[in-house]
């Protein structure tokens, strides 16, 4: 499941949103968090990761793993900034290629 999306967020002007679904077997734990952490900070963009209306910054690997997200869980990812297609982007990709778990 893939999604585009350009939305208004108060405070923040534009942003770049897709959705992206959990697909590994054992959810959002902590390598592939590390892995989504790490990608993310490679970014200038703002980058938030969102889950049943909670929130959290992808650069940190302790907010995404809060999520606790599991297999088969909807997260969207949200960008803005210089970087935020490419961000975007390359984050989906994790997803897609399951952080190669």
């Amino acid at each position: 499941m893939t999604e585009t999306n350009q939305s208004m967020d108060e405070g923040q002007g534009d942003f770049l949103s897709r959705q992206v679904v959990v697909a590994n077997e054992h959810g959002l734990h902590a390598r592939p968090a590390g892995k989504l952490a790490q990608r993310a900070q490679g970014f200038s963009a703002n980058i938030r990761i969102v889950l049943d209306g909670q929130e959290v910054d992808a650069k940190s690997i302790l907010d995404v793993l809060t999520l606790a997200a599991g297999p088969g869980d909807v997260l969207e990812i949200r960008a803005s900034g210089d970087d935020a297609a490419q961000a975007v982007e390359a984050l989906e990709r994790l997803f897609h290629q399951r952080f190669s778990d």
